[in-house]
């Protein structure tokens, strides 16, 4: 049996996701060692796998490799986290609008539920992260425009590299579950304005919290 092209969890395709899995959950942070002996041994597989798998974080931008030093998890300065929540909070807007426009009720109710779910996870920063994401995935699904959903799942892979988790800064996650809320009002009532302008908000409020994380690191 081959690995080479497999989509198992032992070829190439598996490795990626284990390792892109353990970059977003921040298990490998920026600025992590990623020596191809070691993660073969932690997602037991063999080498080759593991060595595609960082060739294409690399192309990517999430992995780097300096001379003498190796492979690394990628670190965004200031300027490219700037740069990023400007993106984000344009297609982040636009995703809102068109699932206001596209979402059946269906969708919208599982929305619902998501936020409501939220509230129960208060004081579960890392859980609420990981909900978090799939909130977003699932406006990003409701716009129901495939060009969309392929740069927004682009710009997920940049997020990534975000360290650390806004939602464990006082209120911030109470917060969020309200504009999370807000967003979803605007998206049953059909009102593509107010859905963009409340997930613009949304952004904008994130933003200013991660500048907050950022100058504590």
């Amino acid at each position: 049996m081959t690995e080479r092209g497999s989509g198992g969890p032992r070829g190439a395709q598996g490795a990626f996701d284990r390792l892109l899995g353990a970059i977003e959950e921040g298990e490998l942070p920026p600025g992590s060692r990623l020596r191809e002996a070691e993660l073969a041994e932690r997602f037991a597989i063999s080498r080759t796998p593991v060595r595609e798998a960082l060739a294409r974080l690399e192309a990517q931008g999430l992995v780097r490799h300096e001379p003498h030093r190796g492979a690394s998890v990628a670190r965004l300065d200031y300027a490219q986290v700037t740069e990023l929540y400007d993106l984000r909070e344009v297609l982040e807007g636009t995703a809102a609008r068109l699932a206001a426009i596209h979402a059946s009720a269906i969708e919208v109710e599982i929305l619902e539920e998501m936020v409501e779910r939220d509230r129960g996870l208060l004081g579960d920063a890392a859980a609420l992260a990981r909900t978090n994401r799939l909130f977003h995935r699932q406006i990003h699904a409701c716009a129901h425009n495939r060009f969309l959903q392929g740069t927004l799942e682009t710009m997920r892979l940049s997020l990534v590299l975000l360290s650390g988790t806004t939602l464990a800064q006082g209120e911030r996650a109470a917060a969020v579950i309200d504009e999370h809320a807000a967003i979803v009002a605007r998206i049953r009532a059909h009102d593509g304005d107010g859905a963009e302008a409340a997930a613009r908000t949304h952004i904008r409020a994130a933003f200013k919290a991660r500048i907050r994380l950022h100058q504590e690191m």
